[in-house]
Protein backbone atom coordinates (compact mmCIF):
# COMPACT_ATOMS: atom_id res chain seq x y z
CA UNK A 1 0.00 0.00 0.00
CA UNK A 2 1.29 3.30 -0.73
CA UNK A 3 2.07 5.81 1.59
CA UNK A 4 0.26 8.75 2.73
CA UNK A 5 1.74 11.48 1.78
CA UNK A 6 0.92 15.74 3.29
CA UNK A 7 2.36 18.62 0.94
CA UNK A 8 1.98 22.07 1.08
CA UNK A 9 3.07 25.60 2.31
CA UNK A 10 3.26 25.94 6.12
CA UNK A 11 1.20 28.79 6.10
CA UNK A 12 -1.75 30.40 3.50
CA UNK A 13 0.37 33.33 2.16
CA UNK A 14 -1.46 34.14 -1.22
CA UNK A 15 -4.16 32.55 -3.78
CA UNK A 16 -1.22 32.05 -6.29
CA UNK A 17 1.09 30.49 -4.27
CA UNK A 18 -1.76 28.25 -2.88
CA UNK A 19 -2.61 27.55 -6.98
CA UNK A 20 1.42 26.99 -7.67
CA UNK A 21 1.90 24.31 -4.93
CA UNK A 22 -1.54 22.33 -6.06
CA UNK A 23 -0.52 22.55 -9.54
CA UNK A 24 2.54 20.52 -8.77
CA UNK A 25 0.76 18.36 -6.54
CA UNK A 26 -1.63 17.62 -8.94
CA UNK A 27 1.03 17.16 -11.76
CA UNK A 28 2.84 14.56 -9.14
CA UNK A 29 -0.53 12.66 -8.63
CA UNK A 30 -0.81 12.34 -12.15
CA UNK A 31 2.42 10.99 -12.73
CA UNK A 32 3.08 8.65 -9.78
CA UNK A 33 -0.45 7.20 -9.53
CA UNK A 34 -0.82 8.96 -5.74
CA UNK A 35 -2.91 11.48 -3.83
CA UNK A 36 -0.92 13.81 -2.14
CA UNK A 37 -3.27 15.86 0.81
CA UNK A 38 -2.86 19.52 0.39
CA UNK A 39 -1.78 21.69 3.47
CA UNK A 40 -1.50 25.22 4.71
CA UNK A 41 -2.35 27.32 8.02
CA UNK A 42 -5.32 29.71 7.76
CA UNK A 43 -3.52 30.73 11.05
CA UNK A 44 -0.36 30.28 12.79
CA UNK A 45 -1.02 30.54 16.68
CA UNK A 46 2.14 29.48 17.59
CA UNK A 47 4.64 31.85 15.82
CA UNK A 48 7.81 33.14 17.87
CA UNK A 49 7.68 36.52 18.10
CA UNK A 50 3.82 39.08 17.92
CA UNK A 51 5.14 40.61 15.00
CA UNK A 52 5.22 37.68 12.65
CA UNK A 53 3.21 36.82 10.24
CA UNK A 54 0.05 34.63 11.12
CA UNK A 55 -2.18 34.04 7.85
CA UNK A 56 -5.61 35.26 6.56
CA UNK A 57 -7.37 34.03 9.57
CA UNK A 58 -10.13 31.68 9.73
CA UNK A 59 -13.00 32.77 7.58
CA UNK A 60 -10.69 33.94 4.72
CA UNK A 61 -8.38 31.20 4.64
CA UNK A 62 -11.02 28.54 5.28
CA UNK A 63 -12.50 29.89 2.05
CA UNK A 64 -9.15 29.96 0.14
CA UNK A 65 -8.35 26.24 0.84
CA UNK A 66 -12.01 25.40 -0.14
CA UNK A 67 -11.39 26.97 -3.88
CA UNK A 68 -8.41 24.45 -3.83
CA UNK A 69 -10.53 21.77 -3.52
CA UNK A 70 -12.80 23.27 -5.62
CA UNK A 71 -10.36 23.71 -8.86
CA UNK A 72 -7.99 20.51 -8.33
CA UNK A 73 -9.73 17.95 -5.95
CA UNK A 74 -7.51 17.48 -3.38
CA UNK A 75 -8.15 16.67 -0.30
CA UNK A 76 -7.11 19.10 2.49
CA UNK A 77 -5.69 19.21 5.70
CA UNK A 78 -5.18 21.99 8.16
CA UNK A 79 -4.61 22.78 11.81
CA UNK A 80 -6.89 23.83 14.70
CA UNK A 81 -5.40 25.74 18.02
CA UNK A 82 -8.81 26.45 19.79
CA UNK A 83 -12.10 23.89 20.33
CA UNK A 84 -14.56 26.58 19.01
CA UNK A 85 -12.44 26.01 15.38
CA UNK A 86 -13.12 22.47 14.86
CA UNK A 87 -16.58 22.99 13.15
CA UNK A 88 -16.17 25.25 10.62
CA UNK A 89 -12.58 23.87 9.57
CA UNK A 90 -14.22 19.92 9.54
CA UNK A 91 -16.87 21.39 7.22
CA UNK A 92 -14.21 21.68 4.83
CA UNK A 93 -11.09 19.93 5.27
CA UNK A 94 -10.76 16.12 4.96
CA UNK A 95 -8.02 16.16 8.14
CA UNK A 96 -7.93 18.32 10.70
CA UNK A 97 -4.59 18.56 12.67
CA UNK A 98 -3.24 19.45 16.30
CA UNK A 99 -0.17 20.61 16.80
CA UNK A 100 2.67 19.57 18.91
CA UNK A 101 2.19 21.56 21.70
CA UNK A 102 -1.53 21.10 22.01
CA UNK A 103 -1.58 17.41 21.40
CA UNK A 104 -2.38 16.59 25.04
CA UNK A 105 -5.18 19.42 25.03
CA UNK A 106 -8.21 17.22 26.02
CA UNK A 107 -11.34 19.80 24.92
CA UNK A 108 -9.13 20.31 21.50
CA UNK A 109 -9.12 16.74 20.95
CA UNK A 110 -12.60 16.43 21.15
CA UNK A 111 -14.10 19.43 19.14
CA UNK A 112 -11.54 17.57 16.29
CA UNK A 113 -13.00 13.77 17.03
CA UNK A 114 -16.61 15.43 17.32
CA UNK A 115 -16.16 16.26 13.33
CA UNK A 116 -16.07 12.93 11.90
CA UNK A 117 -13.17 14.07 10.45
CA UNK A 118 -9.66 12.27 10.36
CA UNK A 119 -7.62 13.33 13.24
CA UNK A 120 -4.31 13.99 12.75
CA UNK A 121 -2.27 14.47 16.20
CA UNK A 122 1.71 15.45 16.51
CA UNK A 123 3.71 14.14 18.74
CA UNK A 124 4.79 17.13 21.31
CA UNK A 125 8.46 17.65 21.69
CA UNK A 126 8.05 16.55 25.20
CA UNK A 127 6.58 13.50 24.95
CA UNK A 128 7.76 9.82 23.84
CA UNK A 129 5.60 7.65 21.56
CA UNK A 130 4.41 5.53 24.13
CA UNK A 131 2.67 8.42 25.72
CA UNK A 132 0.64 9.21 22.65
CA UNK A 133 -1.81 6.54 23.15
CA UNK A 134 -3.40 8.94 25.49
CA UNK A 135 -4.39 11.51 22.79
CA UNK A 136 -5.57 9.00 20.71
CA UNK A 137 -7.92 7.34 23.58
CA UNK A 138 -9.37 10.89 23.96
CA UNK A 139 -10.25 11.41 20.31
CA UNK A 140 -11.35 7.55 19.94
CA UNK A 141 -13.92 8.19 22.85
CA UNK A 142 -14.99 10.84 21.61
CA UNK A 143 -16.00 9.61 18.27
CA UNK A 144 -12.99 10.01 16.00
CA UNK A 145 -13.37 6.52 13.88
CA UNK A 146 -9.84 7.42 11.93
CA UNK A 147 -6.29 9.16 14.08
CA UNK A 148 -3.28 9.23 12.87
CA UNK A 149 0.48 10.01 14.80
CA UNK A 150 2.62 12.47 13.78
CA UNK A 151 6.53 12.18 14.91
CA UNK A 152 8.27 15.68 14.87
CA UNK A 153 11.40 15.48 16.92
CA UNK A 154 11.92 16.17 20.63
CA UNK A 155 13.60 18.86 22.21
CA UNK A 156 17.68 18.49 23.00
CA UNK A 157 18.93 21.20 24.96
CA UNK A 158 17.30 24.59 24.55
CA UNK A 159 17.83 25.32 20.74
CA UNK A 160 17.99 21.89 19.14
CA UNK A 161 15.72 18.81 17.70
CA UNK A 162 16.71 15.27 17.44
CA UNK A 163 14.35 12.11 16.26
CA UNK A 164 14.01 9.35 17.92
CA UNK A 165 12.84 7.07 14.96
CA UNK A 166 11.90 4.74 17.65
CA UNK A 167 9.32 6.26 18.33
CA UNK A 168 7.27 5.34 14.63
CA UNK A 169 7.45 1.93 15.62
CA UNK A 170 6.06 2.77 19.18
CA UNK A 171 3.21 4.72 17.71
CA UNK A 172 2.16 2.04 14.87
CA UNK A 173 1.71 -0.38 18.06
CA UNK A 174 -1.40 2.63 19.23
CA UNK A 175 -2.60 3.60 15.22
CA UNK A 176 -2.13 1.85 11.70
CA UNK A 177 -0.67 5.39 10.17
CA UNK A 178 1.93 7.26 11.38
CA UNK A 179 3.31 10.15 9.34
CA UNK A 180 7.12 11.63 9.57
CA UNK A 181 7.07 15.19 9.70
CA UNK A 182 10.09 15.74 7.72
CA UNK A 183 10.39 19.36 7.41
CA UNK A 184 9.26 20.49 11.05
CA UNK A 185 11.80 17.59 12.65
CA UNK A 186 14.79 19.25 11.18
CA UNK A 187 13.86 23.03 12.69
CA UNK A 188 16.32 24.33 15.01
CA UNK A 189 13.83 26.18 17.39
CA UNK A 190 16.50 28.70 19.03
CA UNK A 191 14.34 31.78 18.21
CA UNK A 192 16.93 33.48 15.07
CA UNK A 193 16.09 37.22 15.88
CA UNK A 194 12.50 35.94 16.57
CA UNK A 195 12.02 33.31 13.94
CA UNK A 196 12.70 29.45 14.52
CA UNK A 197 15.67 28.29 12.27
CA UNK A 198 16.17 25.20 10.68
CA UNK A 199 18.24 23.72 7.83
CA UNK A 200 16.40 21.79 5.06
CA UNK A 201 19.49 19.46 3.93
CA UNK A 202 18.18 16.96 5.67
CA UNK A 203 14.66 16.47 4.82
CA UNK A 204 15.67 13.90 2.33
CA UNK A 205 17.54 11.54 4.76
CA UNK A 206 14.77 12.21 7.70
CA UNK A 207 12.18 10.75 5.16
CA UNK A 208 14.38 8.01 3.98
CA UNK A 209 15.60 7.06 7.51
CA UNK A 210 11.44 7.07 8.65
CA UNK A 211 11.05 4.47 5.79
CA UNK A 212 13.24 2.28 7.00
CA UNK A 213 11.51 2.50 10.37
CA UNK A 214 8.12 1.57 8.69
CA UNK A 215 6.77 4.80 8.67
CA UNK A 216 3.12 4.91 6.65
CA UNK A 217 3.08 8.33 5.85
CA UNK A 218 5.32 11.82 5.38
CA UNK A 219 4.77 15.07 5.69
CA UNK A 220 6.52 18.14 3.82
CA UNK A 221 6.37 21.99 4.05
CA UNK A 222 6.73 23.03 0.63
CA UNK A 223 7.44 26.45 -1.24
CA UNK A 224 8.68 27.55 -4.49
CA UNK A 225 11.33 30.10 -3.05
CA UNK A 226 11.38 28.66 0.61
CA UNK A 227 13.59 31.44 1.40
CA UNK A 228 10.99 34.19 0.66
CA UNK A 229 8.29 32.06 2.76
CA UNK A 230 6.71 34.03 5.55
CA UNK A 231 6.53 30.84 8.12
CA UNK A 232 9.02 28.15 8.53
CA UNK A 233 11.59 29.55 5.50
CA UNK A 234 14.72 27.51 7.11
CA UNK A 235 12.91 24.23 6.41
CA UNK A 236 10.54 24.23 4.18
CA UNK A 237 11.64 22.21 0.97
CA UNK A 238 11.87 23.37 -2.33
CA UNK A 239 8.88 22.68 -4.12
CA UNK A 240 10.74 21.61 -7.48
CA UNK A 241 12.71 18.20 -5.40
CA UNK A 242 9.30 17.35 -3.99
CA UNK A 243 8.59 14.76 -7.17
CA UNK A 244 11.95 12.87 -6.81
CA UNK A 245 11.84 12.40 -3.42
CA UNK A 246 8.31 11.32 -3.04
CA UNK A 247 9.17 8.63 -5.92
CA UNK A 248 12.00 7.01 -3.56
CA UNK A 249 9.59 7.02 -0.65
CA UNK A 250 6.56 5.28 -2.66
Amino acid sequence: MKPKIIAGPCVIESAQLLDTVAQKLVEINRQLGIDIIFKASFDKANRTSVHSFRGPGLEKGLQMLADVKSKYGLRLLTDIHESWQAEPVGQVVDVIQIPAFLCRQTDLLVAAAKTGRTVNIKKAQFLSGRDMRYPVEKAREAGATEVWLTERGNMMGYGNLVVDFRNISDMLDIVPTVVMDCTHSVQRPDAQGGKTGGDRRFVPAMALAAKAFGATGYFFEVHPTPDQGLSDAANMLELDKLYDLVKQLI
